[in-house]
């Protein structure tokens, strides 16, 4: 019973699954890597166009994939095993960054390069994340633990967020970005090695291309005829869209209002990353999923102010602190909302469901990201941010309206399930 866990083995209680621990150590060392390669990009198309808006397009092309191709993915991921197309996609990625280090390490790389690769990119990250969100439930057998693993997995997605960009910094200040997409290349082996490791026991329904559509379409009928599920999906819609397309203007905020570099881009990040780093140590300390529609707008309102905050600011360690604070209340907001979404799902599908979180997580980031870079180049980096977090303010508080339905909802879901843990 996972409520018999004390202390720090309550913690970290999804570590008791082995399939977890494999995955949990391979996905750390991978995605650091990313995140290296991530600021990698940015800082290169930066340094190639000095653009704003060229940012934002490679945001968008790097993004909207995801948008057309994560449903067709949820379909997939509700009659295929997951473990095999993660596999895949894996695999593909790190083609990917082989192929951006080749291009850059041979001084070949131009932004038209850096747009075909992050469509590339974009196409299998469509596939990746959605599956990669209904796998958690392969590998933790009980359900009251769901949450714990979903907080574990932000805060190994985060502490590599905070390592990533500090590393790519350093690295790009002294050998260039080509060395970090080598380096990413060679991360994603670890994650590989894990999958291949692990024996899953998921459950699989028939599936007939033919029926494509229908899955699709009862997915969506399920997803969006649940109150609950479709406020929580608008709401992290909402912030893809206006709140973490703030990651565009970043090299501007470093470069023309900070006066920095590539490090300065690096330790901003890597502050945001720290704050959802604790704000994902936070969540995995919480016992149960009651309490957590509190929680996101709360969350998501300490996100919008510290932006507009952050926007004012000229001086390095100020900046830092509110990074820290933003970084925060993003991936609270998203990771709670997350939690919320898989605890009152149904199992049979959970695969459509998480699709869905993945376009309105992703799905939404080249828009926003489109919209940021012009709006940047128009009104300035400052003036966007302050745009940005107002409506993000403005959002958590319509959602904090419909806390009750899906507090109510979240207590039916306990109770219908206090028995088969």
């Amino acid at each position: 019973m996972s409520n018999n866990y004390t202390g720090l083995k309550f913690f970290l209680r999804a570590f008791s699954y082995k399939n977890y621990r494999l995955f949990f150590s391979g996905q750390i060392i991978s995605l650091t890597g990313t995140w290296m390669q991530m600021i990698a990009v940015v800082w290169l198309v930066y340094r190639l166009s000095h653009s704003a808006f060229l940012l934002g397009l490679v945001g968008f092309t790097s993004q909207i994939p995801t948008f057309f191709f994560s449903p067709v993915a949820g379909v997939l991921a509700d009659h295929l095993e997951r473990r095999k197309i993660l596999i895949t996609t894996q695999t593909l990625a790190m083609l990917q960054a082989f192929l951006l280090a080749g291009l850059a390490l041979t001084s070949r790389i131009s932004v038209g390069w850096i747009v075909i690769l992050s469509i590339f990119l974009g196409i299998i990250n469509a596939f990746d994340a959605p599956v990669r969100q209904a796998f958690v439930m392969d590998m933790i057998e009980k359900k009251a633990d769901l949450g714990n693993a979903i907080a574990l997995n932000s805060s190994m997605f985060n502490a590599a967020r905070l390592l990533g960009p500090s590393l790519a910094g350093i690295i790009i200040a002294a050998f260039g970005e080509g060395i970090c997409f080598l380096l990413n290349g060679v991360s994603f082996l670890a994650v590989i090695l894990a999958l291949l490791l692990m024996q899953t026991k998921q459950k699989k329904s028939p599936f007939e291309t033919s029926h494509m559509l229908k899955r699709l379409k009862e997915g969506l009928v399920y997803a969006f005829g649940f109150k609950p599920i479709r406020y929580t999906l608008f709401l992290v819609t909402f912030f893809s869209l206006i709140g973490m397309s703030y990651v565009v203007v970043m090299p501007v905020v470093a470069k023309e209002i900070l006066g920095g570099n590539a490090k300065t881009l690096g330790f901003l990040m890597g502050a945001a990353g720290l704050g959802a780093l604790i704000g994902t140590i936070y969540l995995a300390a919480q016992k149960t999923s009651q309490g957590l529609e509190i929680i996101i707008p709360f969350s998501a309102i300490i996100f919008g102010v510290s932006l507009i905050i952050f926007s004012f600011s000229h001086i390095l360690w100020l900046s830092l602190l509110l990074m820290l604070c933003v970084g925060f209340g993003m991936m609270v907001q998203m990771a709670a909302s997350n939690t919320v979404i898989q605890t009152i799902t149904d199992d049979d599908k959970r695969g459509r469901v998480m699709s869905l979180f993945t376009m309105a997580f992703m799905g939404m980031g080249p828009f926003g990201s489109l919209l940021a870079g012009g709006l940047t180049e128009k009104i300035g980096a400052a003036h966007t941010l302050i745009i940005n977090g107002s409506l993000c303010v403005v959002a958590a508080l319509l959602f904090s309206t419909r806390m009750g339905l899906i507090r109510q909802t979240i207590e039916t879901n306990k109770d219908s399930t206090a028995g088969k843990d």
